[in-house]
Formats: structure tokens, sequence, C-alpha cells
């Protein structure tokens, strides 16, 4: 059963699907520690409640997690979602380089492809690092057949905080791309990380409500993102610096109160599904 506002507007709920210690360290270079694998089952939740509601999310599959895991990716096709690109090693673009980005796009793209039929069209960046310092990663996306990014989010530390808070379209050496940042909420203070992570179970459910209420009024979307360690709070964590800890993990409160809550009120398309809307407007 699903209820949702009266409203045209589709929203976009986004997974990075990694698992619990896919974590950045200090030189940006991604942990992998021994202890259980956690991203299945974390991952069936969410395809379990997204059935309860009949709502379709765009899955941002890290090429290392569908090669450890290939099954689940066809899961997660199997259920009508869509199947983007995360890269592979969950490592900061710009500490990859042009060279090893290009490799990991296509490592993972030929993965998925050989997984589920269908190579994705769409990439997001680790810890949002598709930014000034990598002015060459939108034309190497688009020259390896992507559509759109949603790498560049509005905040301070990870982004341009005065960047764009809508899709947008961007000219790269070869063609344009679509650009789709998170959704954040502006303030006093200025954008705040309400659309996921530690933000999402952070701030007030009604502020972040009330900030999708009010993009969609404007025939604006709001894009959430969610990892699946999210809907897992008494799963293990890395131990972190505490700062660093709150940033990956924020507080331990489960997500899936406030996930359904958004998927009882809002209406919800696959990143896809937006970018063509998006691209035919």
């Amino acid at each position: 059963m699903k209820r949702c506002e009266a409203t045209t507007v589709h929203n976009v709920l986004t997974i990075d699907v990694e698992d619990w210690y896919h974590v950045c360290n200090h030189d940006g270079k991604p942990v992998v520690p021994q202890g259980p694998k956690q991203v299945r089952p974390n991952v069936e939740r969410i395809l379990t409640l997204l059935a309860e509601y009949d709502v379709k999310a765009t899955f941002f599959m890290l090429g290392s997690v569908a090669e450890e895991e290939p099954a689940l990716t066809g899961d997660i096709v199997n259920a009508g979602h869509e199947i983007a690109s995360h890269g592979y090693s969950h490592t900061l673009v710009p500490l990859l380089g042009p060279d090893k980005f290009r490799d990991e796009l296509r490592r993972t793209a030929e993965i998925i492809g050989h997984q589920t039929g269908c190579r994705p069209m769409g990439f997001r960046a680790p810890q949002w690092s598709v930014n000034g310092n990598t002015p060459w990663a939108l034309d190497i996306l688009h020259e390896e057949g992507y559509r759109y990014d949603s790498s560049c989010n509005p905040l301070p530390f990870v982004g341009d905080p005065r960047g764009a808070r809508n899709p947008y379209s961007i000219a790269t050496s070869g063609g344009a791309i679509i650009e789709v940042p998170p959704m954040v909420t502006p303030s006093l203070f200025g954008n705040l990380p309400t659309g996921g992570g530690w933000g999402f179970r952070f701030f007030p459910l009604g502020v972040i409500v009330r900030t999708a209420r009010t993009l969609n009024q404007a025939g604006k979307p709001a894009v959430f993102y969610l990892h699946p360690r999210e809907m897992d709070p008494s799963g293990p964590r890395l131990d972190l610096p505490a700062l660093q800890a709150f940033a990956a993990y924020g507080t331990r409160t489960d997500a899936e109160g406030r996930l359904r809550h958004l998927l009882q009120t809002f209406r919800f398309c696959t990143m896809k599904q937006l970018v063509e809307t998006w691209e035919v407007a």
C-alpha cells in the first residue's frame, strides 16, 4: 500500500551499494578490514521496504561489491530498480587520476553489464569527489557513455556550497552530461546535508519533509541517498577518530523509520527516468 502527496513531481531515492567498511581513511584510500560482509542482508532489507511501497530506486553499485556478490545486481534489477556505477574500489577520484578513473569505470561497467545485460548510464563518485580538482572526470564519463553524474554535492568541504541544487546540464569536451546533486536544505549556516548520510538521521524529519515539499512545489525533484549500513544500526563499525566516525556513520539511529515516512509521503522514480524527463524538457 502506498500513500503519496498529490503532485506530479517525482523524487529519486538512491542507494550507494557498499559495505560497512567502505569508508575512506585520512589519505582518501579505502579501508578494507577483516570482518563480516553485511551488504547483502542490508540491501535485502531495502528491497523489501521498497517492494512494500511499490517504489523503484537507483542503486549505485560498487564494482568490487558486485564482483564479490554476483547475484546481488540481479536481485536489484529483477525487482525493477536501476543499477548505476559507484566506481570499483571506493577510492576518491582525485587520487585515481584520469587513467585509473577510466579503468575503474570500464571494469565496473563490464561487471555490471555481464551480470545484468545492461551497462550503467549513471555514476556517483565516492564521497562526492568529482569537483573542481577533477576537471577531466566529466569528460571521461561522457566518453565512456555515461549520460548523468550525481557526484557534485553543494556543501562546504566536499563540494561547492554555491553550486546548483537542482539537475543541470554540463558541457564536456564531447557533449552534455546531466548533473544531479543530492537534496540540501538552505539555512543561515549554509546548505545542510538533509538528503542523506548522517544529516538524514540527524536533522529533524520535519525539516527534511519541508525541504522536499518546497522543491516539489517549485517543480523540482528531491534526491535522497542512503547506504545499506544505515539499515543496520547495531552492525559493525570501523574504529575511527570521533569526527570522521560521525561523518561516516552519524548517530547509530536506524534510517528505516524515516525512509518509510518518505516512501509513504512522496512519489519516486529512478534516476534514469528523471534524467530522461529532464533531457526532454
